[in-house]
Formats: C-alpha cells, structure tokens, sequence
C-alpha cells in the first residue's frame, strides 16, 4: 500500500504531462484571440490546412474574425488576415517576433543543415553585397550568359526558323532557368583552351540537366518533407537526393570550376574560416541552390502562359521589348551578334515589370512566419490589442488575404498585365481597403527582415528568360483553347504555386 501512492502520483503526472503535450489544457487567457484547437489531438488543423490553405483560412476568418490562433501539429500559429494590421507585425523588432528561429528549425528538418550563431546576419551581409548594386551587375551578365549557352548555341545552324520542337511548358521554362541559374551561382567546367571551351559548355548543359531532373524530385517532396509528414518510402528517396546534392554540391567540386558566383564563394570562406564541418558546408552549398532556383522557374513558366494567353498583353510586352532594342542599337539578324540584355536595359521596362508583378500577385503564396520570443501585445488596425504568447508563432498569408482581395485588387482571379501601371506608364503603388491605402498590396517576397534579399536577381531572371524567348523564338500552346491548369494547393505556403498539370507548346528559333 506504501508503494501505490507514489506509483498512482507518478501515473498521475504522465497523464497531465500527456494532456499538456497534446494540447489539451491549453485555455484561452483575457486578452488572447480566439483559440481553436481543432479537431484532433496536437495536430490540431495541420490536416485542413495542409489539404487546402485558403479555404481553412477563409472558414476560420468567418468563425473567429481578422485574427485568431489554431492548433497545428503541437505548435500555436496566431494568423492575422488583415493586411491593413500587416505593419504592426513587419515592423516589430526581432527582440518580440523572430524570423529567423523558424528558420533554422525548417532548414535543419527539410536540408539536415546545422545554422551559424547569428545565421541571419551573416547570410544577409553576403547577399546584400553580391545580389544588389554592382553584385547585381556582375550576376546580371553571368544569368545573361548562361542563358545564351542553353537557349541560343544553334542560333545560326541549319536553315531557319528551325524545326518546331514540342515540350510541356512547365517543364521548359522550370528546366532552362533553373539550369541557367545554377550554373550562374555554381559556375562552369572549366576549360584551359578555346578547342575545349565548347566541350566544357557541352558539358555543362548535360550535367546542368541530369541536376535539374534530380532536383525536381527532391523538389516534390518538399512541402511534405517540410511538415514531417513524409511515407517512410518517401524518407528514404529525400535522404538518398540530399546525399546526391551534396557530393555534386560540394566545396571539392566547386573548387574545380570557373566564374563560381561571389554569393556562393563568400558562403562557403564564411564558413569555412569559423571552422564549420565540410560536410555542413556542402549542406548548405545545396540550401542555395534551393532558395535561388526553387520558385524562378515556376514563375517564369506562369508569366509566358498569362502572355501566350492574353494577346493585348503579350503585344504590349513585346512592342516594349523591341523599343529597348532600338533603343541600345541592338537588333536580332541572321548572322548577326547575340543580344546582350544589361541591368540598365532591364531598368527600362515597366510593362514587362507590371506583367511580372501581375503573375506573382496570382501564383505566389509564401506562409510569412514569426517566432514569439517572449509575451507581447498586437495593436491591430481597429485599434483592439490582443496578448500572445512567448514560444507561439505569428504567421501572415498574403496571397488570400491581400493579393487575391476584391476590394483592393478588382476582379482578382483575372491576369491584367497593366494592374500595376498608372496611366502614365509608371509603376501603380495606391490600392485601398475599406477607404484606406494598403501598403502592403502584394507580397510576393515576403516583407520586413524576412524580405528575399535575392528579389531583384530573381525578377532579372523571369525578365531575361521572357525577353529571350520573345525576341529568339516563335511558341505557342499545342491547344490554344485548352484552359489554364489549376494550381497545386500543397505547394500553398512555400513561394510559387505550381500547376496541377503541365500545359503542351511548341517552340522554334527564328534565326
């Protein structure tokens, strides 16, 4: 009898340890947002919400109001849908909300990779200097280059235009820029002579493809892998492609190359310099090959089907393209030098510029996520205040709650490639809600200290790309009739929405 007390007290604190890990004795405090813990134990909503983001976002904006916490796989996520209360939340210091803590929880779990102390500062001081200003430049041309490589090396051979070439268009576009991109950051086989410079680029653009086809199935399991919610299968495959990426991605193998990208050689000294294991540093080699080249191409292949699908619209890109052309003195002719696109060119295109910001407007969907450093109060834009809890986490989604809005962007599911240009032609910056101006109208890059640091390259890419095919190529869709592809609602949360489906077209070069 002596020994039951202590045993029933010990089961006793199990059973409440239990509840309390499950979230079962979570309560909602005086001040909190509503709480819905969902339906089943420590996961919560994860199910809904990961079957269909905007839909659950849309049910519980009609239970519980413009912001409310929901139970998600043990964790608390406090969503605030109302973008006019944005700022509050982008402009609060990482003292209280903290990006870069979930951060390194998500690239340990999706990359295996181990961050630096102070990850977030380090990484932004080498992006900052070689993705902006004269970094910019020089990444510019290298993109500039590449992209010739792969789209234009049978310009001139054989009788024009060339045989027409079938492909998906998702396919396409996703293959040459990331290709393209890769070998902008990772460089090019090297050559010690001009008889081996053609085998070198040979040689890139086969390997540059065998790395594509690898990445897109790392590239599928990614949400999941994301949400731990991988088969054991599937497990097995993303261990065996992360294996892959980092051998090819290793500090070995690019040392071996030319015109490696100072984005990725500064990287790679940082860390080296403070002693961290080669094998983390290979890790986080494939880490930038996955931010830089995971969310181009999918944008790039919906921005060419919204202009082959809206003929006033690729007219106005394409008359825009060729008064740039005029305008340098460049022209595209048989026998003739290759265009050469530079940062001031792609400075000079502000219907393209509309267009780009149109297709990120419908098919971006990033999850914006803070971690809850310690408790704080939120001044939403009604002027209530709601208390939230330290170790919780804050989370925005623009796509449903600003980008696809009626009230500040009319007829929102349509693509008009001039929705962001004034009358003027210049760059449309005043959107409104409920009669005040919404400064954050879309939010495709994310905002605040989370902001992609890389936007500007990435956008160089989708408009080089898109310039290049316009001025080098006839295409069109196989089925000209045949509707847009849905889009795939598992991929809601992490960047570019991808199509449900590839779309067949066709393709020549002109010259």
């Amino acid at each position: 009898m002596g020994l039951l007390l202590p045993i029933l007290l010990a089961l006793l604190a199990c059973l409440i340890g239990g509840l309390y890990l499950l979230g079962a004795l979570r309560r909602r405090r005086p001040g909190e947002p509503p709480l819905d813990m969902g339906p089943i134990p420590w996961l919560g909503h994860v199910l809904e919400f990961r079957r269909s983001t905007a839909a659950f976002l849309q049910r519980m904006k009609e239970k519980h109001g413009d912001i409310f916490t929901a139970q998600m796989g043990g964790m608390y996520y406090t969503f605030v849908v109302d973008p006019l209360s944005y700022g509050m939340i982008v402009k609060e210091g990482r003292t209280k909300l903290d990006f870069s803590e979930f951060a390194k929880k998500l690239v340990e779990i999706v990359f295996s990779y181990k961050s630096l102390e102070d990850e977030y500062k380090t990484n932004h001081a080498i992006i900052n200097k070689n993705l902006m200003g004269d970094g910019l430049v020089v990444m510019t041309q290298a993109m500039m280059n590449n992209l010739q490589k792969l789209l234009l090396h049978k310009v001139g051979q054989g009788a024009a235009p060339s045989p027409w070439q079938e492909d998906g268009l998702f396919h396409y576009c996703y293959n040459i820029v990331f290709r393209a991109g890769y070998l902008s950051l990772f460089g090019n086989e090297a050559a010690n002579s001009s008889e081996m410079m053609e085998k070198a680029r040979e040689l890139d653009r086969v390997q540059s493809n065998d790395l594509f086809h690898e990445f897109l199935k790392f590239d599928k399991l990614f949400p999941n892998l994301a949400y731990r919610t991988l088969a054991p299968w599937d497990k097995r495959e993303a261990e065996r492609l992360k294996r892959l990426f980092w051998s090819r991605m290793s500090t070995k193998n690019i040392n071996t190359k030319q015109n490696v990208s100072g984005w990725v050689m500064e990287s790679k000294q940082v860390r080296e310099e403070l002693g961290m294991d080669p094998s983390m540093v290979d890790r986080h080699m494939f880490l930038i090959l996955w931010a830089s080249q995971g969310n181009t191409g999918p944008s790039s292949f919906w921005l060419l089907l919204f202009l082959m699908k809206h003929p006033e619209a690729m007219t106005a890109v394409r008359k825009e393209v060729e008064e740039v052309l005029r305008v340098t003195g460049q022209a595209v002719k048989p026998g003739g030098p290759l265009i050469n696109l530079t940062r001031e060119m792609l400075l000079q295109t502000p219907v393209l510029d509309s267009a780009v910001e149109e297709t990120l407007r419908l098919t971006t969907a990033p999850m914006l996520t803070r971690f809850v450093k310690k408790d704080m109060s939120l001044k939403m834009a009604n002027g209530r205040e709601y208390n939230i809890r330290q170790g919780d986490l804050v989370a925005l989604f623009p796509y449903t709650a600003v980008q696809i809005d009626p009230e500040v962007h009319p007829d929102p599911m349509t693509f008009k490639y001039d929705r962001f240009l004034t009358p003027e032609g210049t760059k449309k910056t005043d959107f409104y809600k409920n009669g005040k101006k919404v400064k954050y109208y879309s939010m495709p890059w994310g905002a605040g200290v989370s902001m992609c640091p890389g936007r500007f390259f990435a956008t160089n890419e989708l408009k080089q790309f898109v310039f290049l095919m316009l001025t080098y190529f006839d295409f069109e869709l196989k089925n000209p009739e045949e509707e847009i592809p849905a889009s795939d609602a598992g991929r809601w949360g992490f960047g570019s929405i991808q199509p449900s489906r590839d779309i067949q077209f066709r393709y020549r070069l002109r010259f």
